[in-house]
This record gives C-alpha cells, structure tokens and sequence, in this order.
C-alpha cells in the first residue's frame, strides 16, 4: 500500500479529515466539511497546547475542549480515538448508528472525553464561558502561595452558526466583563451555513464585535499551522480578557467539487467524492478507516505526556494535602459532588408564628442558611436578585479580578445564564443556580432541556409563578410554563406550598444529582401550613396527604401545587360546614410523586375516590392523568391582565367560596351515580 504524501504533520491532519470523510459517507448521515476545514487548527490545538489524559477523562485540573459547532462531531471523535481515549476505532466505523458511542452531536456522559452536550447552535459558547467562571472561582478558593491545584483553560471550537445565535452573543458579552482570561475560542471562519454563504444573512465584523466585548481577538490562516501555533501561545500570554482566534478555513478543504460550498455542510460527500478528495491528499483510496501507524503514534504521545501531567499535578495535591488538609478535604467533597454531613441541620423551620411569607423571600432565607455549610453553592439570576432573592449575603460578587465571590450577576441574560449554569455544573465543583421570573423560563428553556439531556447538577430558581404577580400584567404572569417545564424528561419542577415546602424543596434540589431541578416559588405572601418534619417527609414524594377527612374518607380529593394549597385549605373548612368531608393533597412535584410506588400513590389519591379537583393558578392541561375523567381543574386556560395580585385571583375563581363551589358540584354528581342502596 502506498504511504500517505505529505510530511507527518499533514498525515496527521489529514488522518482527521478522512477519517471524518469515511464515517459520514458510510452512515450516509453526518457534516464532512467542518471537520475537513477545521483539522489542522485542531491538530495544532490538542498535540500542542491542550493539557489533557486520555488514559483519565475526569482528571479534575484538564483543560476543558467544548466543541460547541457540534455538527463537526466526527472532528471530535477523530482526535479522541487518536488520542487514545477509550473510543475504539469500531466506535468510528459506527457513526451515528443504535448503541454507539458516536451520536450525531457529541453527548456529555456518553463518549469518553467529550466535556458537554452540544448541538443547539450557540450552547457550546455558553458552556464554555460556565467552565471558564467554574475554574477561575474554584481557583480563587483553593490556589494558595506555592500551591496551585487548579490552574487548566477551556478552549471551545465555535462555528459561523454558533456566533449567529442570540446565547453566543449573550455569554460573550458576560465573558469579557468578567475578563476570564483562561478562555479561548477557535473560531472557524469557513462562511458557510446550510443555507450558503453567511453572506445572505451574516455580514458582520466578528472580530470587531468581539473586541467590542471586551475580547483579544487575533485573525489567522486557519491552514497556517504555525499561524495557528502563535496565536494560541499569545493567547495564552493575556490574563485579563478572553480570546478570539478568527481562523479563515475552507469547507471541506481538498474536495474537487464541493470544498467552501454548502453542499459539504449536512451530508455526506459521496463515494466517488471521498475517492476524489483522498487523490488529492495523496491518501489510499482502500481501504475506509485507514490510519497509518505513524500517525497514531504521533497522536498517542498524548497518552504519555497526559499522564505525567497528570502525576506532576498529582505530586502538588499531595503536599496541597500535607499543608491545608482541611481545604483538600472540601476540593475532594466537591469534586466528588458530595455534600458536607450534617448540612442538612443548617435548613431553617417556620412556624404561623412567623407570619405570612412569599416563598420567593423563603428560598433566600434558606439559601442564605446555607450557603456557609455549602461552600460551593454559587450562582445568581438574570439582573432580579432583589426579586428573586438569590444574593448571598455577606459574600462578594464574582467579577473581574475578584475571583473569589460567589455571587454571579448575569445581567439580563437569561439563555447564557441557563447555558452558563450548565456549563459550571458539568465542570465539576460547584453546585450552581440561576434565577429569573418563571415567565421568562421561556428564554432559558433551550438551556433547561440541555441540562436535563446531560442530567445537570443545575438549580433554576424561577419567582413570581402566577398571576398572582398582578400589576406588570400578561408579559410577566406564567400560564403555560408550569406545564411546558414538567413535559421535558429529566427535569424535576417543585411548586412549593409554604415556607417548610420551600426549605424541603431545596433540600431535594442540593440532593438531586442525576438531572437539574427548579423551583417555581411566589411573589405573594403565604401563610406556613405545615409543620417542618411532615414536609420534610412529603415534599420528596412529590405529593402527601396534608388534611384528611375524619376517618381517612374523604368524600372529594382536593389536589393543589404552591399558593394554591392555602386555598384549598380554605375550601375544604367551607365545604366541612356543608357536611362534605375533603381531603386535601399538596402535590409540590409531579415528577417526584410519578416515581413513588403504586401503593404510595394510591394511599395519597386512593382509586376509588373519583371525586377530585385539582387547583393550580396555570393551564388546566395535565392535570387529568390526577383528577381522571370524574374530576375537573380549577386552572387558568388564557392570558392575565393587569391589576393586583389579589384582585387577579379573585377574578380568575381562586377563592375559597369558589373552589368550594365546584367541589360541592363534584360530589353531588358523584353521589348522583352511585347505585340506588350504595
């Protein structure tokens, strides 16, 4: 077989490109051409700067590659199995197909060495801009004089679509405020989207807009390898802002008919255009997958390298250790994702005693109970922190140069900061949370899913849940959220009732490790309706029996989420004086109570009381799989407007007297069936 032409280097990097080449064409399915134009400044990237241990994907102090144009997956998984990760190269042959390790987009939690969950164009650049905020915070914490344990960059590849989206924009306005030095951006200038040119939508100078942000920006030939070189060691030299490196590439660079053209974007090339391509790069046309042993071996020098990195790091913990062993036990804890013991006995109780109370003012007051015994909490919201009530109090705000506060202000950025969370969560360390109305979830909602897709250790703290927010009117008051939030898998929403539900609900957020929670809490006061160790058992269940009828037989099941639960208490004392007896269930999660066994859930909404009502201030449209067809919702199926809280409630039917109302017509209906003597 004839060797592959060129010098090592290009062998290297053509390597890449054909094996990118290869997979798309033979799962007929896939994006050759970013991988092919992108090649050698990922060459250059991981056999030159990028400090990383195949043999070790978890070593805590790696750098971070977020390749956040996650349609050039094949790029990614080319570089991880010449590596040497453990990604075989069958796993290459079987791009894109059932069972793989080799999705369409890279799958954080799937693939060895693949750092986030990339895709959604702009997510990456948002991820990134989180571990970059994770690395500087914990270094802030941790690092002392002669002691530097954690000390790694993130690099991210980024796409002309990436930088088109508004979260791009968003993130990278954030990043160089915070000047977060230790994070660079590859930017893969190839001018072509799927559509064609960038030019039919995207005429912009990148450059200028990114040192408009605050960026060191470079512009590089992209094919120039020692161009590239030169650029990531300046990069690496500035300290007090992010990088940009605007690399000019070619799409699919070699193919005689469809290099810088949009043809080469979302399919593959075509057998006799990979045997053309591999003619021009002097590369064996036989047989597919082909990798020449000199290459792996100039890739797999990684294996070597990243290990003795890895004991050179390991050496500086163990005397970090020896000198501050307090310290090394927090890093281990929170590297770990552990939680200190006995954290939960910081969660404060409320009694009537205490008033009244919005459960938005409730989480800040248990946020701030805890933040001491939870170091690595951190986070903030999208400019509302006096609103949503997530200021720690008595800490700094993290900000450029003053690593070390754990108060995040994201200004108004509500996708970035979902994607930001997300991005600090999968770094490892940190347990972080962000705020903002629940009504503006919809901003965010890309972020959320993402994170529930990777099973992020993420918090969203969403206030004023309702259109008990009154006066700011249909724009701020949340009617379908509630439900769009609970349809995506893996996302765990708690509506908590009072204070003690709030402190619960939290207390299941810091717990919950295998996906992301949220927490949906009110602007209006609510009295405290339970006592503490009560909640504390149900809240976890997602739905518990709060009132019961005399003897445990309820005539009707009153079920109710958050500020509604206080109502349904009301209603069913009004409804007792008609000589209804009612049961009344606060179901702070759906998603908690679907995951209890069968017995539990019937001993809550037994089967066979069919005479149910459902009371939540949002759409109607869920709740039958809980009220069944012999029940009926007292929910909203249309837009606020605007006027007091109070008001807003009493307009839409939430009172007492109303509630009781339909409830009282429920049971007249149900005892109306009932079979003549039954």
């Amino acid at each position: 077989m004839t060797a592959p032409a060129g010098t090592l280097k290009h062998q290297a990097i053509n390597t890449i490109r054909t094996l990118s080449m290869d997979a798309v064409q033979a799962a007929n399915s896939g994006h050759p051409g970013a991988p092919m134009g992108a090649a050698p400044m990922a060459y250059v990237l991981w056999t030159r700067h990028l400090r990383h241990n195949p043999a070790d994907p978890s070593w805590p102090d790696r750098d971070r590659f977020v390749l956040s144009a996650g349609h050039a997956s094949m790029l990614l998984y080319s570089l991880l199995y010449l590596t040497g990760y453990d990604l075989p190269l069958d796993e290459i042959r079987n791009f894109r197909q059932w069972g793989s390790k080799t999705p369409g987009h890279p799958e954080y939690g799937l693939t060895p060495g693949v750092e986030t969950t990339t895709g959604p164009l702009g997510s990456g650049v948002a991820n990134a801009v989180g571990m970059a905020i994770a690395e500087r915070m914990l270094a802030a914490r941790f690092n002392r004089p002669g002691h530097t344990i954690v000390d790694h960059r993130t690099y991210a590849l980024v796409s002309d679509g990436d930088l088109m989206e508004g979260i791009a924009s968003e993130a990278s306005s954030l990043a160089g405020t915070l000047g977060l030095g230790k994070l660079t951006f590859l930017y893969d200038d190839n001018e072509i989207s799927i559509e064609g040119s960038t030019d039919l939508a995207f005429q912009e100078d990148v450059g200028e807009r990114f040192r408009a942000y605050g960026w060191h920006v470079q512009h590089v030939d992209g094919d120039d390898l020692q161009a590239v070189h030169a650029a990531l060691c300046a990069a690496e030299t500035v300290e007090d802002r992010p990088s940009i490196i605007v690399a000019a590439t070619e799409i699919a660079h070699g193919s005689p008919n469809k290099a810088g053209s949009a043809a080469a974007h979302g399919a593959a090339l075509g057998e006799d255009e990979v045997r053309l391509t591999k003619e021009v790069y002097g590369w064996p046309v036989e047989p597919a997958f082909h990798v020449p042993e000199e290459t792996l071996a100039e890739f797999r020098v990684a294996l070597e390298q990243g290990a003795a990195r890895q004991a050179a790091w390991q050496e500086r913990f163990e005397a970090y250790e020896r000198a501050f062993s307090d310290e090394a036990a927090e890093w281990r804890r929170g590297v770990a994702g552990d939680l200190p013991e006995a954290w939960e006995d910081n969660l404060p109780s409320f009694s009537a005693d205490d008033g009244a109370m919005a459960t938005r003012a409730a989480s800040g007051k248990v946020l701030n109970a805890l933040a001491s015994v939870v170091p690595n909490l951190a986070g903030g919201s999208g400019d509302l922190a006096p609103s949503n009530n997530t200021l720690l109090s008595g800490y700094d705000d993290f900000a450029k140069g003053a690593w070390e506060g754990r108060n995040l202000r994201f200004g108004v950025r509500e996708h970035a900061m979902g994607g930001i969370v997300n991005g600090m969560a999968v770094h490892g360390g940190l347990i972080p949370y962000g705020g903002t109305f629940l009504a503006f979830s919809d901003w965010m909602r890309g972020a959320i899913r993402l994170g529930a897709i990777m099973g992020c250790h993420s918090i969203y703290v969403f206030t004023h849940d309702s259109i008990g927010v009154g006066e700011d009117g249909p724009t701020h008051q949340p009617i379908e959220q509630l439900l769009a939030l609970r349809a995506i898998p893996g996302l765990t929403v708690l509506r908590p009732a009072d204070a003690n539900e709030t402190a619960a609900a939290w207390k299941v957020a810091l717990e919950r490790r295998n996906g992301p929670t949220l927490l949906a809490l009110t602007r209006q006061d609510v009295p405290v309706i339970a006592e503490q160790e009560r909640v504390r058992e149900g809240v976890p269940r997602g739905a518990y029996i709060l009132d019961d009828a005399p003897g445990g037989s309820p005539d009707i099941i009153l079920i109710a989420t958050g500020s509604e639960v206080s109502l349904a208490r009301e209603a069913a004392s009004v409804l007792a004086a008609q000589g209804i007896a009612a049961r009344v269930v606060s179901m702070p999660s759906w998603e908690l109570f679907a995951g209890q066994p069968r017995s539990y859930q019937d001993q809550v909404l037994p089967p066979d009381v069919t005479a149910r009502l459902a009371i939540e201030a949002g759409t109607s449209i869920g709740w039958e799989r809980y009220v069944g067809d012999a029940g009926e919702v007292v929910g909203i199926d249309r837009f606020g407007a605007s006027a007091p809280g109070k008001v807003m409630m009493e307009r839409y039917g939430f009172t007492a007297e109303a509630v009781a109302e339909r409830a009282a017509a429920i049971v007249a209906r149900a005892r109306a069936a009932e079979p003549a003597g039954g």
